[in-house]
């Protein structure tokens, strides 16, 4: 049980952080090459949740305590972040592949996706940081 648990936090911390960098590294960036990482931002998105939940599963299964309603905060925010990223950048990365594309509209709805999903995933590491102390 411990070095499945111990793997399970090494895939939330490493594909979290890699959403999450790259998300606010993204936002910083105004959206320059946004296109290029939305596959691999919405994979480590898909793994963090899942490593998430079975992090749930094996340290939080039970009670709901003060703990678990601070991460479930955390828990809707990247969930929310994941949807706008999709909603967001997935669209308007489809479309700039059509001909004729407004690619200034559609970079700046990039932007807009990304700061959005940014200040969400802020919310979410907090809520993990402080969770303990809840």
């Amino acid at each position: 049980m411990q070095t499945t648990l111990m793997i399970t936090i090494a895939v939330h911390a490493l594909t979290g952080v890699f959403w999450a960098g790259t998300t606010f590294a993204l936002a910083r960036l105004e959206g320059a090459y946004a296109e290029r990482f939305f596959r691999p931002q919405m994979g480590a998105a898909v793994l963090a949740v899942l490593s998430g939940a079975l992090l749930w599963h094996f340290l939080h299964e039970g009670g709901v305590g003060a703990p678990e309603m601070v991460l479930s905060l955390g828990i809707l925010t990247a969930l929310v972040a994941a949807g706008v990223q999709g909603a967001m950048i997935g669209s308007a990365r489809r479309k700039l592949a059509q001909a004729g594309a407004d690619e200034t509209r559609l970079r700046l709805r990039m932007v807009k996706g990304e700061r959005i999903a940014s200040a969400l995933l802020a919310i979410t590491i907090v809520c993990m940081v402080i969770q303990r102390y809840a």
